[in-house]
């Protein structure tokens, strides 16, 4: 195999944070694998950079999850081709069950776009994701106000601070009713609000029409976050930024 194809299927070759990690406390995480996920081996190589540990790479279909996880991430991607709607088919693969069950137990799950979606049509997280406001799909970097850093997802970040990570999606415009909305608002569960370079949440840096301009939100345990943009896609200084790198570390630190 041609060299440099071996560095971009082995990133741990190249680049710092790849390579430092002795010491590093284990986490034991799993990557649900679908039909139409590509955004699984990203987030792959990014727990592994932050855990040192290679993550298990779930089969939808294999119902049984690995004991003793302490973290599940739903990746990004188009599980199922969007058909009928983004993540509906998805949520009910055979593996969600067992999502839940561990959900419910009190392990962590990170939805990633399409997986965001997943988790809203398993009802793991409230709300709903529909079609662009603007009906086209949208790909580039948006700003993010961190709502809250109480959270092991966001316990790197600093409440208020504003991280810029890339989206790519055609369904992203998040809903919810008006007394979801207030619960959300009124508990803390708003994660991250789309905003300017400059933290002004405003209409104008609203990609997709999501209502609040809401990003990403948790359950009320704030042990489920489910966000639209791509923390793994901005995770390495070679990637061009290294801003979704503390979700990872935080999370890291906050399981070990």
């Amino acid at each position: 195999m041609p060299q440099y194809l071996l560095s971009i299927l082995q990133p741990w070759r190249f680049g710092d944070s790849f390579v430092q990690r002795k010491g590093r406390p284990s986490v034991k995480a799993a990557v649900i694998v679908f039909p139409g996920s590509n955004c699984d081996r990203d987030v792959a190589v990014a727990l592994e950079a932050a855990t040192g540990t290679a993550p298990v790479m779930q089969w939808h279909r294999d119902a049984d999850l690995p004991e003793d996880l302490d973290l599940i991430v739903v990746p990004g991607g188009f599980s199922y081709g969007d058909y009928l709607r983004s993540g509906a088919m998805a949520a009910h693969s055979p593996v969600m069950r067992a999502v839940k069950d561990r959900a419910a137990k009190g392990v962590y799950v990170l939805g990633i776009c399409n997986g965001f979606q997943i988790l809203t049509e398993a009802g793991l997280l409230p709300g709903a994701l529909m079609r662009n406001a603007g009906l086209k799909f949208v790909c580039k970097d948006v700003h993010l106000k961190v709502e809250t850093a109480d959270s092991a997802f966001t316990r790197h970040y600093q409440s208020g601070q504003v991280i810029r990570i890339p989206i790519a999606h055609h369904d992203g415009n998040f809903f919810a009713d008006a007394a979801t909305l207030e619960r959300l608002e009124g508990e803390g569960q708003v994660a991250f609000r789309y905003c300017g370079a400059d933290g002004n949440v405003a209409a104008t840096a609203n990609p997709n029409g999501s209502v609040h301009n809401i990003a990403g939100v948790y359950n009320q345990t704030r042990t489920v976050l489910g966000l639209m943009p791509h923390p793994e896609r901005l995770a390495e200084a070679l990637l061009g930024g290294i801003d979704g790198q503390p979700m990872f570390s935080g999370l890291v630190e906050a399981l070990s």
